[in-house]
């Protein structure tokens, strides 16, 4: 969503803002802008498009030297991408510069009384009305810009981050947040704020969390925080674990291949320090009282998107190994439908950013029927993983493409720990069942470094097939998940026509789809262990060939049975039924990539997406 930054110190701010948004492009925007303070003059650019323009623009007209500024990306909710709505959003008097993330559910009843108070708004979004309200707020305030804001934040309703300027007060960058992420980066003789910490992550390790319903006030020796009320409030220490040159390419020519390329150390880490010599799962950090675990009575994983595929995958384990019904729940319906959760339920949020906030209400909708709650994140002191009861981080370093990927697997080796430790504290397995699944586990990584090695001919499909205008994903059992997330990452990518289905549905309907040249990308189970599946596949393969389809199929090294059937086949590791999912799924990341970039378009940061959806 919306990327924020801002700035105070004694270098030039405009550089460093900047350079902090090109850090938030992956976060998906359609505009952007600046403001910096110099002298008593508040300035501003703002240009629609890519942040290049907003660059070009600054070229030919030039902002003053200033160690005080702030600066957006804007992924635009109220009024469309243009000049004129892109932030930051200036008072009428021209003292007040304001940047948001977020929706103001009220702004329609705000609006209309500063209207009838003459004062006239120059664009279609919500967040100009604070830039006024600010204004008009601070002669009250004696031209105390941090009362100011808690006063105008106390009259706000919905999910929103604020940073805001005051030309009068040079050495000040004031923010706020409600349901929307914000995070502090102290330094030495200057201190940051951004929405993400890869903003600011060349200048300084050290963060604060923030909490709900708080304003930070930053000079360049000093970081001072209140609740709206103007109440010191408690804030959270942490140490960014990882450096800038994590988020570059590193060589690579688009972050998603970096990021693809990662996934074996991703998955690596994620396991690291979770299991003891004696080959137990110690997951101290989940903070989850294992009479509780032992009394839980069913587990219910909210997630969107990517996210929910992984949760998907996780239930046919969890189920498997603790014999616990497992629902998933698409988050952004989970809470309208008077959903049946409650102390003797386990609820799992899974969110890759930790702002998800579609994820964010319904995990607050679990906790409030008195559901166990546990999060599994890959980002440290984002709001979803301090409002669960615990939390399991996925080690994946950060994801900068806006399409996910290493998050998907480490997502996957998170729950495979959690349902893991469930049966364990349970007694649904013996030890020397689980110390077998831990090692398949640890094998994991090296055999996703084996599909890496031969993702080339993968690519070279995916450039033959680059004319197609649809494509159809088939799978079963742990495969149907693989299927539904490969059609995403078409869909994001590429921007075509791409499905998921259960193969064993497809006589139901989905086959009327089919017709000469479509092509069809089965995922097949293994021969070994799960043959009646393998067998049924083969089935539906010859259902779709008969009709003309074109048949891809991802299948394990030594399944000669399948050669028949298919015109193209994808080899990948032989390994048990419940980890395919690891090593099936990073052929169809290598496709939807390749695909992509065949048809000319922005891999990275692809039309229409935010990378982390801040808003309901």
């Amino acid at each position: 969503m919306c990327g924020i930054v801002g700035y105070v110190g004694q270098k030039q701010a405009l550089e460093i803002v900047v350079a902090g948004l090109r850090r938030l492009e992956y976060r998906g925007y359609d505009s952007a802008g600046v403001a910096v303070v110099s002298g008593e003059e508040l300035v501003v650019r703002k240009k629609a498009g890519k942040l290049v323009n907003l660059e070009t623009l600054l070229g030919s007209d030039p902002m003053p030297d200033s160690t005080t500024g702030i600066g957006h990306t804007r992924w635009a909710t109220h009024g469309g991408p243009t000049d004129s709505n892109a932030h930051p959003h200036v008072s009428e008097d021209g003292t007040v510069a304001v940047i948001h993330n977020g929706i103001i559910e009220n702004f329609a009843e705000l609006r209309a009384e500063l209207n009838a108070a003459g004062v006239s708004l120059s664009s279609e979004t919500d967040t100009e009305v604070v830039a006024h309200l600010l204004a008009l707020e601070l002669p009250a305030a004696d031209r105390d810009l941090p009362e100011a804001m808690r006063r105008v934040c106390r009259r706000l309703e919905g999910a929103f981050t604020l940073v805001a300027l005051d030309r009068e007060q040079p050495d000040l960058v004031v923010g706020a947040r409600r349901n929307s992420p914000l995070v502090v980066g102290v330094g030495q003789g200057e201190n940051f704020l951004a929405s993400d910490v890869a903003a600011f992550v060349d200048h300084t390790r050290e963060a604060l969390e923030l909490g709900q319903d708080q304003v930070v006030i930053l000079t360049p020796t000093s970081v001072t925080v209140t609740d709206f009320d103007g109440e010191p409030a408690a804030v959270r220490p942490f140490t960014v674990d990882w450096d800038a040159s994590a988020a570059e390419k590193g060589g690579f020519d688009l972050f998603m291949l970096k990021e693809i390329a990662e996934q074996p150390r991703a998955v690596a880490d994620s396991l690291r320090g979770r299991i003891t010599r004696d080959s137990r799962i110690q997951l101290d950090e989940t903070n989850l009282d294992e009479a509780a675990l032992r009394a839980i009575t069913k587990v219910v994983v909210i997630a969107c998107g990517t996210a929910a595929h992984a949760g998907m995958v996780a239930k046919y384990a969890i189920e498997h190994w603790t014999r616990v019904p497992v629902e998933v729940e698409l988050a952004s319906e989970f809470r309208y439908r008077d959903p049946i959760v409650g102390p003797d339920s386990l609820v799992i949020a899974i969110s890759q950013s930790g702002e998800t906030m579609d994820t964010l209400m319904a995990l607050r909708y679990a906790k409030a029927q008195g559901a166990h709650t546990l999060a599994i994140c890959n980002t440290v002191g984002s709001t979803i993983p301090r409002e669960s009861d615990g939390v399991l981080y996925t080690y994946a370093g950060p994801e900068i493409a806006v399409a996910s990927t290493k998050a998907f697997l480490t997502q996957i080796i998170a729950a495979y720990l959690v349902g893991l430790y469930l049966a364990q504290v349970r007694g649904t397995m013996f030890e020397d069942e689980i110390r077998g699944v831990l090692a398949e586990l640890d094998d994991m990584p090296s055999k996703v470094d084996l599909v890496l090695d031969t993702t080339e001919p993968v690519r070279a499909l995916a450039r033959e097939l680059a004319g197609a205008t649809s494509v159809l994903f088939l799978g079963r059992h742990v495969g149907f998940p693989v299927a539904l997330e490969g059609a995403l990452k078409l869909k994001e990518l590429a921007y075509m026509h791409a499905e998921g289905f259960p193969a064993g549905e497809l006589k139901h309907g989905p086959i009327a789809l089919i017709e000469e040249g479509v092509p069809v990308i089965v995922i097949v189970p293994s021969p070994r262990g799960r043959a009646v599946l393998h067998d049924k596949i083969v089935s539906n393969i010859q259902e779709v060939r008969a009709r003309g389809a074109l048949v891809v199929a991802i299948a394990e090294e030594g399944d000669e049975s399948i050669t028949p059937y298919a015109e193209h086949i994808i080899r990948i590791p032989a390994v048990p039924t419940l980890m395919q999912p690891l090593v099936a799924t990073v052929p169809l990341q290598a496709f939807a990539c390749e695909m992509a970039t065949a048809k000319g378009h922005d891999v990275d940061q692809p039309r229409n997406l935010a990378k982390s959806v801040t808003v309901e």
